[in-house]
């Protein structure tokens, strides 16, 4: 009956290197994808008609008019370009506006 019981026990501890590894997946895979979905629609969520951004496919822009789902990005003068807001990549406004205060100097 001993030998039975020692089995058992191994069974249990053979299940253990597992869930650590389904603990470190979560931890260090799901968990930071999670987080980084919920700053992603925050984002989305707080863009506003005049904000400067850049697009997924690296087209720069001011955002011109917004509705739900779509923008329409004003990529030169008076050339705008309808989207999807989930293809918004980043905003630049506070990078355009650092880089005109800076001025170089000779």
């Amino acid at each position: 009956m001993n030998p039975i019981f020692l089995q058992q026990a191994g069974g249990i501890q053979g299940f253990l290197p597992l869930i650590l590894i389904m603990v470190v997946i979560y931890f260090f895979m799901i968990r930071p994808q999670m987080k980084r979905q919920k700053e992603e629609k925050k984002f989305r969520e707080s863009l506003q008609k005049g904000t400067k951004v850049v697009t997924q496919s690296g087209m720069h822009g001011k955002i011109a008019e917004m509705t739900d789902n779509h923008i329409q990005l004003e990529v030169h003068n008076g050339i705008r370009i309808k989207m999807e807001k989930s293809s918004i990549s980043k905003e630049l406004s506070a990078q355009y506006n650092t880089a005109s205060e800076v001025k170089p100097t000779k």
